[in-house]
């Protein structure tokens, strides 16, 4: 009688903590959005994906900066932008708190480094090393176009230029805006002039201009030849609530190439941000299924069955 009542007092007792968690899960997902076309597309495409499911995404314009913080302050849930190492500062402040869980890379083949179109690359020039040679530093003029002054690249750029990395002593670096220096390359593309500039995918400049990222042995953009991570970063207290969104998170990733293409359809082609991500739905419906392995619906059904009947 006594082991009966022992085992009546531990159910009773371990039900509400049940409820609790179940109270716990949220039908809301917070997403950090900065203003970039990739993380745009792809938080959208996301929203539309878990509609269906009973849940809704909602988006907060911030800066990686910031986004990080609102992350450690419960007041953000996920960030599919962890760019590393552009953010390794913010990124490893916020793992060292213990607040964000990094759910991996959410796209294959990240990369940013000296860049050349499409063109350029044909006639052999694949290596930073080559821009050491006098006649390949005259065809570029000696002259490197970047973004923004005081970015982290353009900083990276001007730290190789005061090293004489690959010989750049005596480069110029014309730094602008984003746009400022695609549209010289847009200009350089027409004439078929050779142009070096800073590159990265995934970004609509790729496919426009067949842009090639060349290779970087000395490490000017890290020590992986350019290589990039682009995490999905999600708060731990929402990982622990919300499993069942914590795996969708971790399996929705894209290739660079994929997410080059819907930048262009969104940024360069100007169309609607529903319209692309509805589109990239529809035209992915293999990648759809990977994304919902193992995922249900709010209240519990299967979230691939439900999704196909709403369509």
């Amino acid at each position: 009688m006594q082991r009966v009542l022992l085992t009546t007092f531990a159910l009773i007792t371990t039900l509400p903590l049940a409820v609790q968690a179940a109270q716990d899960e949220s039908r809301e997902l917070r997403l950090i959005t900065p203003p970039w076309p990739g993380v745009t597309v792809k938080s959208e495409i996301l929203s539309q994906l878990i509609e269906p499911l009973g849940y809704r995404a909602t988006t907060q314009e911030l800066s990686s900066t910031v986004g990080y913080s609102t992350l450690q302050q419960g007041d953000s849930d996920a960030f599919l932008a962890g760019w590393l190492p552009a953010q390794q500062e913010s990124y490893d402040a916020a793992m060292a708190s213990g607040t964000i869980v990094d759910l991996g890379n959410n796209v294959e083949g990240a990369r940013m480094g000296f860049a050349v179109p499409g063109y350029v690359a044909d006639e052999g020039i694949t290596s930073a090393e080559q821009l050491a040679d006098p006649e390949v530093a005259a065809r570029f003029e000696q002259r490197i176009y970047s973004i923004e002054s005081g970015s982290t690249v353009t900083e990276m750029m001007e730290s190789a230029i005061d090293q004489d990395t690959y010989g750049l002593a005596g480069w110029s670096i014309l730094s602008s805006s984003t746009p400022g220096m695609l549209s010289e390359v847009a200009s350089a593309n027409s004439d078929g002039r050779w142009i070096l500039f800073y590159g990265w995918t995934p970004h609509w400049m790729v496919p426009a201009y067949d842009v090639r990222i060349l290779d970087d042995p000395n490490g000017v953009f890290g020590d992986r030849n350019g290589d990039n991570d682009v995490k999905t970063i999600v708060a731990k207290d929402y990982v622990d609530a919300n499993p069942n969104m914590t795996r969708l998170l971790d399996q929705f990733a894209f290739t660079a190439e994929e997410q080059s293409a819907f930048i262009s359809a969104y940024s360069q082609q100007e169309r609607e941000l529903e319209d692309v991500a509805r589109q990239w739905l529809a035209d992915h419906p293999e990648r759809v299924t990977t994304f919902l392995e193992g995922v249900t619906t709010f209240d519990g059904e299967d979230a691939q069955t439900i999704l196909e009947s709403s369509q």
